[in-house]
């Protein structure tokens, strides 16, 4: 697919102006050539132009916000001083498998003061004595090369600075985090209070329970000798009845025992 055809397919009745990243990968270029890109994606941050046979970048429009450049697997080999005019805060450039073969190719980059990645794997520059430590001197804003730093240290994943994202934006969201982190305990220690709630509930409950059964007993212990009582005071009352009535028969007898 032609490179103006393929823009208009990824504007999807946009505007130009609307568009912040644009994708013309694997589509043909005219005789090697930027065609139907213009100024009027002002605020295009993201550009790639993956394997469409580029023999050089000088019809690249004015692209003041663009940020990420991706050329690789091209046939570029010169010209790149049209990128320190055109795309003037560049941070992150692949020339990956094109044909650059020496340092002074390079040498244009320099104007290039937000640079911080370069990639050129596959260029035939890579294959130079001293290659990595002479781009790092050559371009000294440059942070990675070929995905390492000049410690040979990998680079991250993702760069927030690529991203659209600044510092402020990685403290609030590790603030974030810590205040997750906060909640979460937070929630713990009411969780163990509320265990500690239930668990006192359930011992007054439980002393309670053991409280009602004593005066229970108590109380049956008291009826048992009340109904005790009783009994001893109604054995009594008839026992002075018979002691009585016996009393009362005595004199008769030793009346009757006198006349005889």
């Amino acid at each position: 697919m032609e490179m103006k055809k393929r823009l208009t397919l990824e504007l999807r009745n946009k505007k130009p102006s609307e568009v912040k990243e644009l994708v013309l990968d694997n589509c043909r270029s005219d005789d090697g050539k930027i065609c139907g890109l213009s100024s009027d994606f002002e605020n295009l941050e993201f550009l790639s132009m993956i394997n469409v046979n580029l023999l050089s970048v000088s019809n690249l429009p004015k692209l003041s916000k663009l940020r990420k450049l991706e050329l690789s697997d091209n046939r570029i080999s010169c010209g790149l001083e049209v990128l320190a005019e055109k795309t003037p805060n560049l941070t992150h450039l692949n020339l990956s498998g094109n044909k650059i073969k020496d340092f002074t190719t390079l040498e244009p980059l320099k104007k290039l003061p937000h640079l911080r990645s370069l990639d050129l794997f596959n260029c035939e520059v890579t294959m130079l004595i001293n290659y990595r430590e002479s781009v790092f001197a050559l371009l000294p804003q440059l942070t990675y090369l070929d995905g390492f730093d000049a410690s040979d240290k990998e680079a991250p994943d993702s760069d927030p600075e690529a991203d659209g994202l600044d510092d402020d934006y990685d403290e609030n969201g590790e603030e974030g985090e810590e205040e997750d982190e906060e909640d979460e305990e937070e929630l713990d220690e009411d969780a163990v209070d509320d265990e500690e709630d239930e668990d006192d509930l359930d011992g007054e409950e439980e002393e309670d329970g053991v409280e009602d059964e004593e005066e229970e007993d108590e109380e049956e212990g008291e009826d048992e000798d009340d109904d005790e009582g009783e009994e001893d005071i109604q054995h009594g009352e008839k026992r002075k009845r018979e002691l009585e009535d016996e009393g009362e028969e005595d004199p008769e007898d030793e009346e009757d025992e006198e006349d005889d």
